[in-house]
């Protein structure tokens, strides 16, 4: 993500923020927006794993 965007992201960010708002309040919305962030790129980039490859990892198949 360029500097500008990321500034424009950041003001979006804070701008939508609740007035009562504190730092862990910002922290969490940062976490979340970069985890879906690189969500998406590994998506786009191939880097996922079936339902049911999952299921089968963790024996959760009937």
């Amino acid at each position: 993500m360029e500097k500008t965007e990321l500034k424009k992201e950041v003001e979006h960010l804070l701008k939508n923020l609740p007035e009562d708002a504190d730092w862990d309040d910002l922290m969490y919305k940062i976490y979340v927006r970069q985890s879906i962030e690189q969500g998406l790129k590994d998506s786009e980039e191939g880097r996922v794993i079936s339902h049911e490859e999952i299921k089968k990892k963790y024996q959760l198949a009937k």
